[in-house]
C-alpha cells in the first residue's frame, strides 16, 4: 500500500478525500468553527424534534413495553440501589443490558408511567447521537481543526478540504437523525437500547479520533475508549462489531496504516510512525475484542430462552435471508416506504433466484469500491462498516420471528450515508457545476425525509394504529393480525 508523500500530486488528491494527516492536524479550533459547530448542533436537534417530537403524545405500545417497563416492577419502583444491583445481576426480558434498564428505572422516578416522559428521554438521547456523530465525524476528518503555520496556498488548499469534509459531516449526522428507519428506535419506549448505546458509540468514535491524533495524551484516550466501549455494551450488545469499526476507520480518515515518511520530524513523529503499523493497530484493539467476546457469551446466555423459541430456519435459509436484507435495507435507505414494525419471516423455502440476484449485487458492488480503495477509500469503509455493523442482526443466528427490522439499521446504515456524503463530496471537486446541484439535493433529501418521519411516528401511536399499520404495510404478517 503506498502513500503519496507532502507536495506531491498525490497528496492534493488525498487531501480532498481525507482531509488532514493526523499527525499534522493542529488541536486547537477557531471562535469560528466554534460557531459552525453551536449551529449545527441546533440545526440536528431542530430536525429530530420536527421528525420525532409528536411521539410525546403517543402512549406505550403492548409490544415489548410491557416487559420493559408497564410490568416490571423493578422498574416501576424507580431508581433505587437494590433495582442498580438488580439490573447488573439480572436478565432482564432475556437481555443484559444493565444501563439501558437503569435508564428505564431513572425515568420511571422522574415521570411515573406518564409515556411522554419515556419517549422525551428516547428523542433526547436520539438528538445527542445525532449531534455527537457530527463531534466524531470533524474529528476523524479533521475539518474541525485550525488551519495555522502553512503557506497561503497550502492553507487555501486545505481549507477548501476541511469545508467539503464538514458539510459531508453535517449531511451524514442529517440523515442519521431523520431517515425514517430512525423512527422506530426513537418512537418505541422498549427500543431505548438503540438509542443509548448509540450516544456512546459516538462517544468512543470521537474518543478514538482524539487517541489517534493525540501523541501527547493518548494513554488517556485509549483508557477513555476502552471505558465507552465496555459502557456501550452494557447499552446493547451488538455494539460488538465497534472495534471493527475502528479498524476501518484506521484506513480512512485517519490514515493511520499509510503514515508519511518520518525524516527530519524528530521524536514526536517516530512514535506516531511506530503506533501505525498494522500489527501494532491490531494488537491496541485487544481490549476491546476481549470485551466484544465476554458480550457475545454474556448475551447468548442471556438470550437462550428467546433463542429456544425461536423460528428454527435450515442455516441455508438464513444465510440466504441474510443476503436478501443487506439488499432490502439499502432499498429501504433510498426509498423508505412500506416499514412496519415487524416483518414476518417467509412460509416455505426462499426463492433461489433472490438470493442469487443478492449475492451478485454485493459481490459486484464489494469487488468496485475495493478497486477503487485507492482514489475514493469512503467507497470501501463506509461499504463494510454496513456489512460488518449489521452481522449480528442479519438473522444467521436467529432470535425472535421477524425476517428483518427497521431499528437494526441504526447504526450499521452510517457507513452507508458515509460513502454517499464523501463521494457528494468527491463530485464537487470534480465537476464544479455540480455545487448547487449537490446543495440543493441534499437540502431536499433532508426535508423529505423529515417528513416521511414525521408521518411514520404516527404509526407508533397506540397499540392498535402500530399493528393496523404492520398489516397494511405487510403481507401474511399472522403476527400482526394476532396482537391487534
Amino acid at each position: 500500500m503506498s502513500f503519496a508523500r507532502r507536495g506531491s500530486p498525490g497528496s492534493d488528491r488525498r487531501e480532498k478525500t481525507l482531509g488532514l494527516h493526523p499527525a499534522e492536524r493542529p488541536s486547537s479550533g477557531t471562535h469560528g468553527g466554534r460557531v459552525v459547530t453551536g449551529i449545527v448542533s441546533v440545526f440536528l436537534a431542530v430536525i429530530v424534534w420536527i421528525a420525532f417530537g409528536r411521539a410525546l403524545n403517543h402512549g406505550f405500545v403492548d409490544y415489548d413495553d410491557q416487559n420493559y417497563v408497564l410490568r416490571n416492577p423493578r422498574v416501576t419502583n424507580g431508581l433505587t440501589l437494590d433495582g442498580v444491583h438488580w439490573a447488573f445481576t439480572h436478565v432482564d426480558a432475556t437481555n443484559w443490558h444493565p444501563l439501558t434498564t437503569i435508564s428505564h428505572m431513572l425515568d420511571s422516578q422522574l415521570y411515573g408511567l406518564q409515556p411522554w416522559g419515556h419517549h422525551l428521554t428516547n428523542i433526547l438521547l436520539h438528538a445527542a447521537a445525532a449531534i455527537l456523530l457530527f463531534f466524531a465525524l470533524r474529528e476523524l476528518t479533521g475539518s474541525g481543526q485550525a488551519v495555522v503555520g502553512i503557506g497561503d496556498a497550502d492553507r487555501d488548499q486545505r481549507s477548501r478540504v476541511q469545508r467539503g469534509s464538514l458539510w459531508a459531516s453535517v449531511f451524514v449526522a442529517a440523515l442519521f437523525a431523520v431517515h425514517p428507519l430512525r423512527v422506530e428506535s426513537v418512537a418505541w419506549v422498549s427500543e431505548r437500547k438503540d438509542v443509548l448505546s448509540g450516544v456512546f458509540f459516538m462517544l468512543t468514535l470521537w474518543a478514538y479520533a482524539r487517541y489517534a491524533r493525540d501523541n501527547v495524551r493518548s494513554s488517556f484516550w485509549y483508557i477513555t475508549v476502552i471505558v465507552l466501549f465496555a459502557l456501550g455494551l452494557m447499552c446493547k450488545p451488538t455494539l460488538v462489531t465497534l472495534p471493527f469499526v475502528l479498524l476501518l476507520l484506521d484506513y480512512w480518515p485517519l490514515d493511520r496504516v499509510r503514515p508519511s515518511s518520518s525524516s527530519g520530524r524528530g521524536e514526536t513523529e517516530s512514535r506516531w510512525k511506530r503506533r501505525n503499523t498494522l500489527s501494532w493497530l491490531v494488537i491496541e484493539k485487544v481490549p476491546l475484542f476481549l470485551l466484544s467476546a465476554a458480550s457475545c457469551v454474556a448475551t447468548l446466555l442471556a438470550q437462550k430462552q428467546a433463542l429456544d423459541l425461536s423460528i428454527k430456519a435450515p442455516i441455508q435459509e438464513r444465510l440466504g435471508n441474510a443476503l436478501i436484507s443487506y439488499v432490502a435495507y439499502v432499498g429501504q435507505m433510498i426509498w423508505p416506504a412500506h416499514l412496519a414494525v415487524l416483518y414476518p419471516y417467509p412460509e416455505g423455502n426462499l426463492k433461489v433466484p433472490q438470493v442469487i440476484l443478492a449475492l451478485l449485487l454485493l459481490v459486484m458492488i464489494s469487488v468496485a469500491f475495493f478497486l477503487w480503495r485507492k482514489k475514493c477509500p469512503f467507497l470501501l469503509i463506509g461499504w463494510l462498516w454496513y456489512l460488518g455493523m449489521l452481522i449480528p442482526m442479519t438473522g444467521i443466528i436467529q432470535v425472535g420471528s421477524q425476517v428483518r427490522a427497521d431499528r437494526y439499521t441504526y447504526l450499521p446504515q452510517i457507513g452507508l450515508y458515509l460513502l454517499v456524503a464523501w463521494g457528494g463530496m468527491e463530485l464537487f471537486h470534480r465537476w464544479r457545476r455540480s455545487r448547487e446541484v449537490l446543495a440543493a439535493a441534499a437540502v431536499l433529501v433532508v426535508m423529505a425525509f423529515t417528513t416521511r418521519s414525521y408521518l411514520q411516528t404516527s404509526c407508533w401511536r397506540d397499540t392498535e394504529t402500530l399493528w393496523k399499520h404492520a398489516i397494511a404495510s405487510t403481507s401474511n404478517n399472522y403476527i400482526a393480525h394476532t396482537n391487534l
